[in-house]
């Protein structure tokens, strides 16, 4: 109930604010990047997991800023292609305020790694006037990219530091979304902490 009402979602907004007023935010650059957790009993939202001998499974894809707060977080099957998940995550772009002037509406930049190469999708991020920043499939490494995506995969890890978003027993895709903005806004308080912005 408390899910459906919104709570959890402006709990994080609040909690963003916060860190935008403090200058911790940095959401003009935002990194992409996704993990997949085993699904007991299925449910709403799951998927065979390409990684785990097609058990039932989650991929959670996790939007970040520059210093790796969570702005958004969205669950799917465990199937569903990277491609088909960056640019809903990437709508789904926070406007938080705490600072004079409008609030960003997108990001200016996206940056991902090669799960999320796609010339569509990069041709829709210019569209929408963001710029891509997403390595291409076949490529030799050492892009740089590690330089700047390296804060997702810290923030992942803390997010699947917490059990509920470690491994997924509820059914219900409500229930899980209620967790996702959760576990978003407990990191974004610990980092709030951290910075001693509260």
């Amino acid at each position: 109930a408390w899910e459906e009402l919104g709570i959890w979602d402006r709990l994080h907004l609040h909690l963003l604010t916060l860190l935008r007023k403090a200058g911790v935010l940095e959401a003009e650059t935002v990194i992409v990047d996704s993990t997949i957790v085993r699904a007991f009993g299925g449910g709403e939202g799951t998927g065979p997991s390409p990684v785990d001998r097609r058990k039932p499974g989650t991929k959670h894809t996790l939007m970040v800023d520059r210093n790796g707060v969570p702005l958004a977080i969205q669950t799917a099957g465990a199937n569903a292609s990277d491609q088909a998940q960056i640019l809903p995550i990437v709508l789904s772009f926070p406007r938080v305020g705490g600072q004079p002037g409008r609030p960003k509406e997108l990001p200016e930049e996206v940056s991902a790694d090669r799960g999320y190469d796609s010339d569509d999708t990069r041709a829709l991020l210019v569209w929408l006037g963001i710029t891509p920043n997403i390595a291409k499939r076949g490529t030799p490494h050492g892009s740089g990219l590690g330089k700047v995506r390296w804060v997702v995969e810290r923030t992942l890890s803390w997010i699947k530091g917490l059990r509920r978003m470690r491994t997924r027993y509820d059914r219900l895709q409500v229930i899980q979304h209620a967790w996702n903005t959760l576990a978003a806004a407990v990191v974004c308080f610990q980092i709030a902490c951290f910075d001693c912005v509260i």
